[in-house]
């Protein structure tokens, strides 16, 4: 249901429009995140979710420097104050809170709460840069938030 409700996000399908590209990067990042929580949930039972959160981005940040050298800072100088404000609270906070939610949940669970990030993009992108969703937005939105309103039932029935 989620990846149906993703695919009515995208307004159309071309593989020249930005807004597809940016799906189609958003669904192998979820693929990626999707192996991430399968490696982490045999490891957050034995470590501190905080140092494995630590050790991700330490990683990620000596991977992607080469990227950033190359690349350069001049497009994003002025937008350095919002950069930071998001790798802190949806990056180290976020995802430090998802790595200990893996003790309490099963992998499957905690990914489908966690698939309702499009939706908070979408709310955030409302407000602050004020883009008014289509219906498609709207449809699709729902589709993904029905699907972690079943899971969390479904989740809750088995406990």
């Amino acid at each position: 249901m989620v990846l149906a409700g993703v695919y009515i996000l995208a307004p159309e399908f071309n593989l020249e429009s930005s807004q597809l590209q940016g799906i189609l990067f958003g669904l192998l990042s979820a693929l990626c995140y999707a192996l991430r929580i399968l490696i982490l949930k045999g490891h957050v039972v034995k470590y501190n979710g905080t140092m494995l959160m630590f050790y991700q981005v330490a990683i990620i940040t000596i991977l992607l420097i080469p990227f950033l050298i190359k690349m350069g800072t001049e497009n994003i100088t002025t937008q350095y104050p919002y950069v930071i404000l998001l790798a802190v609270l949806t990056t180290a906070i976020g995802h430090t809170l998802f790595v200990n939610s893996l003790k309490y949940f099963k992998a499957s669970t905690a990914s489908i709460i966690s698939s309702t990030q499009p939706v908070f993009g979408i709310i955030i992108a409302f407000f602050f840069l004020n883009e008014i969703p289509t219906i498609h937005t709207f449809v699709g939105g729902a589709l993904i938030l029905a699907t972690v309103v079943i899971e969390s039932i479904r989740s809750n029935n088995t406990k």
